[in-house]
């Protein structure tokens, strides 16, 4: 194994990109995640850890969020008295006031899923030590995490004293969530406990410190505190750990005690057999997951590093939570899980962790209540999902935006009509039913989401004339609110009548019992089923035979036409230099919209001429202002043989976090975009499909690329596949 090809790093110190790499170097296990903020603290850093399924909705806050649990990860020194620090200046090198940094780097080992910081410190007495901080957020026990300190002595014989902490003012840029909080710290081992002030959730964290010289503790409103003080002989070397463990109530009646005997527990293994099992389960995820691209260093760094954070973000244990839009790595998007998911996050695992992909489907199964509440309260039948969804199932995506420079508010409509994420759930439950032949999940749960939201698009669904027309839609395109027949939307609702028509007949061959309670539960009457027939016969698709293309939606080509490729370079979208008016009057395209459709349907949305024609009429009109947009755009540019194309958006996609080019990465990693860039390889430049039964390749590599390997599962097969150029049949598609 390349070890470079796994690792990213920072070398050296750069201060003025630390938020940055908080997100890059997120740790998580797929039931928490954490920044990659500095154990001993920095000015404006934003530590943050996010357990998944943990909201509060604060007063004064439009919405609910994921909650900031308390601060686990301090730790630093003093040597001689002075405190380490990461100021790289000082007066006199020789004789440093306040101590200097002499050297550092810091690497994420995305194999392992360890993050290292190496540093020179020189103290104001002049000693020098080298300190080496590891931490890791275990994948064999999601409740534990470690951290090592070791301290060399390089010049002279310090006497360093270590304090651990954890901090419990912790807040969502300025928005409490805690309260109750009580700490504890006694002999070697602090704790902190509280509860969210609105929803009911409970936490309970503990640490220790294990160091070869006694430790002490020292209570603390909210900043419990364990010391250790360790005289070093010249060249010595001190190996200090921290443990620790968190709990919610989600987990267990009583956190704070499951903590404790967690920590316990942890204590007996030790700092090196957890690290052991951490990193065997590890090797197992990527035995898996791992695409190995040979003759591209750049994208093979690329896609592991998305891969690590759809991994690290991906609930291994938990089928009642989901993948937010930023992952678990920042406060983007407040935690709320869109369609993103569906459609860029759950393929990868369906295809290399069913079992994983399966938890995440049955979060939407277990919130069709709220579903149907939406549906309901909005006058229509079935199940309609809410764009935006936390924990309770109910649509919790804001009204309005928060203040502009000139103090205004922008209305937000995707909560009330973009309505297509009913279609992209079915999608993922179809595309992992064909994938994994788990029929007892699609009996029990996936076609009871199919058919219900199937009568929903049945009751939206307007009859206009001689055909039916959906008004008041927001396409993939959010650009553009509130327009008519947007042909994604009138497209994929047909789909999804076929689709349950099809799982009707299905059920009523393999599990007739099944078959006859959902048919009563969801009043799925032959009249109801003839209409959907008439739906798929009858519904609108707006077309150009003229320039045999789709046409977006009614009147898209009677608005400002401005050409986007003129706006280059840029970091950012388009939209914002023409202002939000504007934006919404002209032709410019958010994201895949229409290639979305070719990207999801292929051939079935028309002739190789049609798609060609929809590809040149609608990508130089695309201003990617979303990071799901461009590895879409590879991943269908690579289908039509659009090499230069596909390759230019495989590498803005690649991009999007390692190089922060939409320049918000602060924020959290782009979740769908980590996705979207696995897609891109395997669907896009190696044509993976099923046909007829068996998966089939159409590799379609870049030049350069000599050959790309993965595995997936299939049928509950795994399977090796290797494509490489010539173009030809697969070299070890086989069974492993």
């Amino acid at each position: 194994m390349q070890k470079r090809l796994w690792s990213i790093s920072e070398y050296p110190f750069q201060p003025e990109r630390h938020l940055y790499y908080e997100t890059i170097f997120a740790l998580g296990n797929g039931y928490l995640g954490s920044r990659a903020n500095f154990e001993e603290g920095l000015e404006g850093q934003t530590p943050a850890t996010l357990v998944h399924g943990v909201y509060n909705h604060a007063p004064g806050m439009l919405v609910p969020e994921l909650v900031n649990f308390p601060n686990w990860t301090g730790l630093t020194l003093t040597v001689d008295g002075t405190p380490f620090h990461l100021r790289t200046k000082a007066l006199d090198l020789l004789k440093p006031t306040g101590g200097v940094l002499l050297g550092y780097k810091r690497t994420l080992h995305m194999d392992v899923a360890l993050l290292r910081r190496e540093a020179l410190f020189r103290a104001e007495s002049g000693g020098t030590v080298k300190v080496i901080f590891e931490r890791f957020v275990s994948l064999a026990d999601v409740h534990v995490m470690a951290q090592r300190l070791k301290v060399i002595a390089i010049d002279g014989a310090p006497r360093v004293e270590i304090l651990a902490w954890i901090d419990a003012e912790v807040t969502n840029n300025g928005v409490s969530h805690w309260t109750n909080l009580q700490t504890t710290a006694e002999a070697d081992q602090i704790t902190v406990s509280g509860k969210t002030g609105q929803s009911p959730y409970r936490m309970g964290i503990a640490s220790r410190l294990i160091s070869p010289q006694a430790v002490n503790a020292a209570s603390h409103a909210t900043q419990p505190r364990l010391t250790s003080v360790i005289q070093l002989d010249k060249d010595g070397t001190v190996t200090i750990d921290k443990l620790t463990a968190i709990y919610t109530s989600r987990d267990s009646d009583d956190p704070l005690g499951s903590a404790q005997a967690k920590i316990q527990e942890a204590t007996a293994i030790g700092y090196d057999k957890l690290y052991q099992a951490h990193t065997a389960a590890w090797a197992d995820h990527w035995r898996d997951s791992d695409v190995i691209i040979e003759g591209d260093e750049q994208a093979q760094i690329a896609l592991r590093f998305t891969m690590y954070h759809v991994l690290i973000a991906a609930p291994q244990h938990d089928d009642d939570v989901s993948i937010g839009a930023k992952t678990l790595s920042g406060f983007g998007y407040k935690g709320h899980v869109f369609w993103d998911t569906e459609l860029f996050i759950l393929p990868p695992l369906t295809l290399t962790q069913p079992e994983i992909a399966r938890n995440l489907l049955m979060y939407r199964y277990k919130r069709l209540p709220g579903a149907r509440h939406k549906a309901q309260a909005n006058g229509y039948e079935g199940a309609m999902y809410p764009w935006e969804s936390t924990d309770t199932g109910e649509e919790t995506t804001p009204q309005w935006s928060d203040p502009q420079p000139d103090g205004t508010r922008i209305r937000i409509w995707t909560g009330d009509n973009e309505q297509h994420i009913s279609t992209d759930i079915a999608y993922a439950i179809m595309q992992y039913w064909h994938w994994t032949g788990d029929t007892e999940f699609m009996i029990r749960y996936g076609a009871e989401i199919v058919l219900d939201t199937a009568v929903f698009w049945g009751s939206r669904v307007e009859l206009k004339g001689d055909r039916y027309e959906l008004t008041m839609q927001i396409g993939p395109d959010e650009y553009h609110e509130n327009i008519n027949n947007s042909v994604f939307v009138n497209r994929m609702t047909v789909w999804h009548l076929e689709q349950a028509l099809q799982l009707i007949d299905w059920l009523q061959q393999h599990a007739p019992d099944q078959a006859r309670t959902l048919t009563e539960q969801l009043g799925l009457t032959p009249a109801r089923l003839d209409h959907w027939r008439d739906v798929i016969a009858r519904m609108y698709l707006p077309f150009d035979a003229e320039q045999q293309r789709h046409i977006q939606f009614d009147g898209f080509f009677e608005m400002e036409y401005i050409p986007v490729p003129h706006y280059e370079p840029r970091v950012g979208g388009v939209w914002p230099m023409l202002g939000h008016h504007r934006a919404l009057q002209s032709q410019v395209i958010k994201q895949a919209d229409v290639v979305m459709l070719m990207a999801l349907l292929g051939d079935q949305v028309g002739s190789r001429e049609v798609m060609l024609n929809n590809w040149h009429t609608y990508y130089p009109r695309t201003d990617h202002g979303s990071s799901l947009s461009p590895a879409i755009h590879a991943w269908v540019a690579a289908r039509l043989g659009l090499m230069d194309d596909a390759e230019y958006m495989f590498e803005h996609a690649a991009m999007i976090d390692l190089q922060d080019n939409k320049g918000n990465v602060r924020d959290g990693i782009h979740g769908a975009a980590s996705g979207g860039l696995w897609q891109a390889v395997v669907f896009g430049f190696c044509g993976l499909t099923i046909d007829h039964g068996d998966l089939k390749t159409d590799p379609k590599l870049p030049d350069h690329w000599k050959s790309v390997t993965f595995t997936v599962y299939y049928q509950g097969q795994r399977r090796q596949i290797t494509v490489r150029h010539p173009v030809g049949n697969p070299v070890g598609a086989t069974g492993s």
